[in-house]
């Protein structure tokens, strides 16, 4: 098959591409680093020529509400509406567990807007929600840390391995639309600050965190608000395999 990857510059983006021709097929990369622009639509219609399904993990740093939900809401529209002119039968949509059940994040509100364009658009669709990457828990505590000390909440989360939801995202891509796809989460339930401490432990580094809901994320999404469902699909790399990789 011949598959657009969107986003394939990006981490999950590379990893999928790299499954997929694992696995025999063609990839067509996208991404305006190579040329095509989701925001403005340029280069789609020649990146789509004969592409039998998309694969979108474009991704936005955005924390303005507004910004977020403009700014998926036309890469989105964009990128559907050319699937559907170039014939594309199936677009799969990496989106986040738990973004239904809280308010007031900008991010989660422009995946919100994806998710909704792709479930009433033209193309038939699979929309995959997985939990927060290994990685996480240091990239929030990166977004405070000053002279040592970073805040960060605690959160219950369940991280998964990138390659694991990259190898979930090649595999439904080739398949048939399966609308809402279960959750996608790693082996264990993990706390936010424990996470920062140990990563930051396994590269050496001393950062002292102080746990707070007074920032990015409120109260609102406390207890098990991001944890999968109970039908969820258990990806098998745990947190403390990928730690074992960073030392």
């Amino acid at each position: 098959m011949r598959i657009a990857v969107a986003g394939a510059t990006g981490n999950i983006g590379r990893q999928t591409a790299a499954f997929l021709e694992r696995d025999g097929h063609e990839v067509v990369r996208i991404s305006r680093a190579l040329g095509v622009d989701l925001t403005t639509g340029a280069g789609l219609a020649e990146a789509l020529t004969g592409v039998d399904a998309v694969v979108d993990v474009t991704n936005a740093g955005a924390t303005d509400r507004d910004e977020s939900v403009r700014y998926f809401g036309t890469t989105t529209g964009n990128l559907l509406a050319a699937e559907e002119r170039a014939g594309v039968r199936h677009h799969v949509l990496l989106s986040i567990v738990g973004i239904h059940g809280v308010e007031g994040n900008a991010h989660y509100d422009g995946k919100r807007e994806q998710e909704r364009l792709v479930s009433a658009g033209p193309v038939p669709w699979t929309i995959v929600p997985a939990t927060q990457f290994h990685d996480f828990a240091e990239m929030v505590a990166s977004w405070t840390e000053k002279d040592g000390v970073a805040t960060i909440a605690p959160l219950l989360v369940r991280p998964v391995a990138p390659s694991d939801v990259a190898e979930v995202l090649a595999e439904l891509a080739v398949g048939d639309p399966k609308g809402r796809y279960v959750d996608v989460a790693g082996p264990d339930t993990q706390d936010l600050v424990d996470m920062a401490r140990r990563t930051h432990q396994a590269r050496g580094r001393e950062v002292r965190l102080v746990p707070t809901w007074d920032g990015v994320f409120g109260v609102a999404m406390a207890g098990s608000v991001l944890l999968p469902g109970a039908d969820a699909r258990i990806a098998p790399t745990t947190f403390e395999e990928w730690l074992a990789e960073r030392r």
